[in-house]
């Protein structure tokens, strides 16, 4: 397989390079590197941070008022709202039916509840609360930290949501037609 010195041709010679080992490197690569400190957010990029945790907490601090129903929907009624005219009117309920219910449970650390009368609405509030404490984190600090989301293709996140939107709404009406919807 290998030439010996006599008959050693271009071929064999770049056959040979390209099998030798690389040569060992004293520094890191550019890419594991840093350059300087990242830039902190100025004034208004942190009070927009903390103007974005202060709304996710006050969702949070309203669910924690709310006594969620027993059937697994309506728990919104008890703010004021009226009923679902989706599940009024087809008697199917809607892709939101239980959300409100399930933030009741999750608040008061139900996770089992929270997920099973409406998946999406548990998902939800794990996502209000860590975008909660990463607002918070923002504010206070000013480090970019949701420049992290950046590196993550939305392909990799966002249809694999709608998808689990669509997967919950199913699982909403399954558990609503056996007569099996909410927690008791």
């Amino acid at each position: 397989m290998w030439a010996y010195s006599s008959d050693v041709t271009e071929s064999s010679l770049t056959l040979a390079l390209a099998h030798a080992p690389a040569p060992a490197r004293s520094e890191p690569l550019l890419i594991y590197t840093r350059i300087g400190e990242p830039a902190r957010l100025r004034l208004r990029g942190r009070l927009l941070a903390a103007g974005i945790g202060a709304i996710c907490i006050t969702v949070l601090l309203l669910a924690v008022h709310l006594h969620p129903s027993p059937t697994g929907m309506a728990t919104h009624t008890s703010i004021g709202f009226d009923e679902c005219q989706f599940l009024k009117r087809t008697g199917l309920p809607c892709p939101s039916c239980g959300m409100t219910t399930s933030f009741a449970w999750f608040v008061r650390g139900n996770a089992p509840a929270s997920a099973y009368v409406q998946p999406m609405g548990f998902v939800l509030a794990v996502l209000t609360s860590a975008t909660a404490w990463t607002a918070g984190y923002i504010a206070i600090t000013g480090k970019p930290a949701h420049r992290l989301m950046r590196l993550i293709p939305s392909r990799y996140y966002l249809l694999p949501l709608l998808s689990f939107a669509v997967i919950a709404w199913g699982w909403k009406m399954f558990i609503h037609l056996q007569a099996i919807d909410g927690w008791r």
